[in-house]
C-alpha cells in the first residue's frame, strides 16, 4: 500500500485531514494507480452534524483513508480551534482534478450512484470535457436497501473493470456507508462525491466561486431548492454552531 501522509484534527465529532489540495489530489491518484482499497469522504456541516448524532456514522467517516475539509464551514473550524490554514478540498472540485489527471495518466475510472439517465448524461458531458478519459464502467443501484447478491455483484463488477478510481454519487449518508462497508473488497480508491453528479451532468449550477470562499455555497443550493432543503439547512447548520461553539469553549 502507498504511503499515506496526512495528519488529522477533530472538528466536532469527525477527524479531518490536513493537507494541502496538491497533495490530496496526488495522494488520491497514487492510490488509483495502484489499485489499493482505501476510500476518502469530504465532509461538511451536514455530515459532522450526522456523525454526531450517530457514534455507527461517525466511526464509518472517521475509518477512511481521508476525511477532506469540504465545506468552508470546517476550514474555518479548524482555523479557529487549532489556527491552521487548511486548503478547502471539495469533492466537486477535487472530482474535475482527478478526471483530468486520470486522462493525462491513462487511469480509468468508474461511476457508481443516481440513476442511469444520470449517469448517460454524465458519460456524455464528461468526454466532451475529457475526451480521452476512459469510462471502465457505469452501474446505478436501486434506492431500496441492497440485498446482498446484488452487493457482491457490484463488487464483482467494479473489480472486473479494472477501474483505479470509483466516483460515488449516492448522497450522504449512504455513499458513506457504502464506502466503509464494501471498500475493503474493492480493488480501487472511493471517492463519496455526492452531488457533483448533478453539476459535471449540466443538471444543476454550482454557486459562484466569491459565494463558495465566504461559505456561502448551501444558500446558493437552497435559493435553488427551498422546500427540499429549508429543513435541512435550517436544523444543520444550527446544530453545527451550536456543537462548534461547545467545542470552541472546551477547546476538546
Amino acid at each position: 500500500m502507498p504511503d499515506i501522509n496526512a495528519s488529522q484534527k477533530k472538528v466536532i465529532s469527525l477527524q479531518v485531514s490536513l493537507t494541502t489540495y496538491t497533495d490530496a489530489l496526488q495522494q488520491i491518484i497514487l492510490l488509483g494507480k495502484t489499485n489499493t482499497p482505501s476510500y476518502a469522504c469530504f465532509a461538511n456541516a451536514h455530515m459532522t452534524v450526522e456523525a454526531k448524532k450517530s457514534t455507527v456514522f461517525q466511526s464509518q467517516v472517521n475509518g477512511s483513508t481521508f476525511t477532506f475539509a469540504d465545506g468552508m464551514p470546517l476550514v474555518f473550524a479548524l482555523r479557529l480551534l487549532y489556527g491552521i490554514k487548511q486548503d478547502r478540498i471539495a469533492g466537486m472540485d477535487l472530482m474535475g482534478s482527478v478526471l483530468h489527471e486520470c486522462e493525462k495518466n491513462g487511469l480509468s475510472v468508474f461511476f457508481y450512484g443516481s440513476t442511469q439517465a444520470m449517469l448517460d448524461l454524465l458519460k456524455e458531458n464528461t468526454l466532451k470535457k475529457f475526451p480521452h478519459l476512459i469510462i471502465a464502467g457505469m452501474l446505478s443501484p436501486p434506492f431500496r436497501a441492497l440485498t446482498e447478491d446484488e452487493r457482491q455483484q457490484h463488487i464483482r463488477a467494479i473489480n472486473a473493470s479494472g477501474a483505479g478510481l470509483v466516483l460515488v454519487g449516492l448522497g450522504c449518508p449512504k455513499q458513506e456507508m457504502w464506502m466503509a462497508k464494501n471498500s475493503n473488497s474493492i480493488n480501487a480508491c472511493l471517492l463519496g462525491v455526492g452531488g457533483a453528479f448533478e453539476i459535471y451532468a449540466g443538471v444543476t449550477t454550482r454557486a459562484p466561486q466569491w459565494m463558495c470562499a465566504l461559505g456561502m455555497e448551501w444558500f446558493f443550493r437552497f435559493l435553488q431548492e427551498p422546500k427540499r432543503l429549508f429543513k435541512r439547512y435550517a436544523v444543520t447548520n444550527t446544530l453545527f454552531l451550536w456543537h462548534f461553539f461547545g467545542q470552541l469553549i472546551t477547546r476538546k
